[in-house]
């Protein structure tokens, strides 16, 4: 089953894309998130064609855990999306995946100007290689 990510943004909204084994996330190009119907037609059109069975979507809470606005945000948008689509959606801490995504990016080579084209989709692809890996360990591996 494949699976897709999503970083919420409130103008870019990061998209990665699990492989058909499910075993690596790849980060697709940012779509936009200024208008959430559109949104939502196009998260639509792209489980028909990439044959999707569940998404991801990040929920932003506080380091000491508590939700404010952009949670509630994803939250509505998480049901939304659920309700539009048919399909199971889950919601995924993303405490940590943008630093973690800039770290890899500048690893890597990124400089700050491509990083910040290429931020949302990386930050979506690290909250879902490690929502695939914690699956794998989950069930021994046979994902």
């Amino acid at each position: 089953m494949r699976v897709a990510a999503i970083d919420l943004g409130a103008v870019r909204v990061g998209l990665a894309l699990s492989d058909e084994l499910g075993w690596m996330a790849h980060p697709r190009p940012p779509l936009d998130g200024r208008k959430r119907e559109a949104l939502l037609v196009r998260l639509a059109e792209l489980a028909k064609e990439e044959q999707l069975g569940q998404f991801l979507v990040g929920l932003p809470v506080h380091l000491d855990g508590h939700e404010g606005p952009e949670a509630r945000r994803a939250r509505a948008f998480a049901a939304a999306l659920g309700e539009r689509t048919g399909l199971p959606v889950e919601l995924c801490d993303e405490r940590w995946t943008t630093r973690e995504a800039s770290v890899r990016l500048r690893a890597g080579g990124t400089n700050s100007r491509e990083g910040r084209a290429r931020i949302d989709g990386a930050a979506a692809a690290v909250m879902l290689q490690s929502w695939l890996d914690a699956r794998r360990g989950a069930d021994g591996g046979q994902t």
